[in-house]
């Protein structure tokens, strides 16, 4: 990774471990699937979507997910239609529903594994914080439910209570995470040499070059390649799943999971003596 935007640190010495930052995706990082569909099918099955308004978000938000990050005015005109269906929605409505929603269908979308990772961080004293497209009300409801720090995400804009239907910042997409990362760094004296970052999409390779210790999660194909690549850690709890679906004994689970807290150790170690 280049310079470290964050807490600067002495060579041979390790930071305060509240000065250590994770960074998690959400969308097949900590959840399977986009956390913003299953906010929709929510709000579908309460009456406030129509079929249509679900139908033409899905393919908003699949272009969104298949974009590619190099021209940030196609991104955010795409984000935009896929958030279009707030438009006029009262703030504090919407959030209320994102919290029921969230209870009622996002709860058991979580990848445990990836769940357990960031719990360990917060029990070593790091911050934990999920970095994401979604919109930052119900990112922050996911950190909040998670025990988590907190939230990096897209910014909806809002005037006078109700959502207007555009953005107010770029969408939190490929370099923007890294740059907002590098921001929270400086505003919270975390040592980015030394935080971890998890994703699952290669979209997020700038996010996981901008720490000394990234994981890629789920990975995609060409994450996965470049994971390899880099010799960075890599953890498929998709697998594990099918392996606890099909009744295949869960050794495996248990001693990959049991690795991952190791890693986080080894990793941890082998930065400060960098």
């Amino acid at each position: 990774m280049g310079a470290n935007p964050g807490l600067s640190t002495a060579i041979g010495t390790t930071p305060e471990p509240q000065n250590i930052g994770a960074f998690f995706d959400i969308d097949n990082t900590i959840m399977r699937g986009a956390s913003i569909y299953h906010l929709a099918r929510g709000l579908f099955a309460r009456k406030i979507l129509s079929a249509t308004d679900l139908a033409n978000f899905a393919i908003a938000q699949g272009k969104f997910l298949t974009y590619g990050s190099e021209n940030l005015s196609d991104m955010a005109r795409i984000t935009e239609n896929a958030l279009s269906f707030v438009t006029g929605r009262n703030v504090t409505e919407v959030t209320a529903l994102s919290e029921d929603i969230y209870d009622e269908i996002m709860a058991d979308k979580v990848w445990p594994g990836t769940v357990q990772l960031a719990h360990m961080h917060r029990a070593a004293g790091h911050q934990v914080w999920l970095v994401s497209a979604a919109p930052i009300e119900l990112a922050n409801i996911i950190a909040t439910k998670l025990g988590l720090s907190g939230a990096i995400a897209t910014v909806s804009e809002i005037e006078d209570g109700v959502y207007t239907g555009r953005l107010k910042n770029p969408p939190m997409h490929g370099e923007q995470k890294a740059l907002a990362v590098a921001q929270l760094a400086r505003e919270h004296n975390l040592a980015l040499d030394h935080s971890f970052a998890y994703s699952d999409s290669s979209n997020d390779i700038p996010l996981l070059n901008s720490v000394g210790n990234p994981t890629a999660i789920n990975p995609d194909s060409s994450l996965r390649t470049y994971a390899n690549d880099q010799g960075w850690p890599v953890h498929d709890f998709r697998r594990q799943r099918l392996v606890k679906r099909y009744g295949i004994p869960a050794g495996a689970t248990a001693i990959a999971l049991v690795g991952a807290g190791a890693g986080l150790a080894i990793a941890a170690t082998r930065r400060s003596r960098a």
